[in-house]
């Protein structure tokens, strides 16, 4: 399962930051490892250099095997807190998909 992460001009993407995304993502979704080819991570801030409430937005798209993508988006004060319910909405979403697969 490879993992791509992008980030717009106003969040930093060193590679630093990547890593704990990276590992995060990489333990919530060991068990789907074989289904999916790819992950793509997209965080931006949607206020730019602004504060506010819930600006930093985290969209998770997952590919897999043999079907279409499949996306979900989450808005949190933080990277990690938009990264993990992204990732809670996803896992989620991947239960629900996959799941009705293996019944039929």
């Amino acid at each position: 399962m490879k993992i791509q992460i992008n980030t717009d001009n106003h969040i930093s993407g060193s590679q630093q930051k990547s890593e704990p995304i990276i590992d995060s993502i990489n333990d919530s979704l060991e068990r789907f490892s074989e289904q999916i080819t790819r992950i793509e991570v997209h965080l931006s801030d949607e206020n730019s250099k602004k504060k506010g409430q819930n600006d930093i937005k985290c969209l998770l798209e997952a590919r897999l095997k043999g079907l279409d993508p499949v996306a979900v988006t989450e808005k949190a004060d933080s990277i990690d807190e938009a990264v993990d319910g992204a990732l809670d909405k996803l896992i989620s979403l991947l239960d629900s998909k996959l799941g009705r697969l293996k019944k039929y």
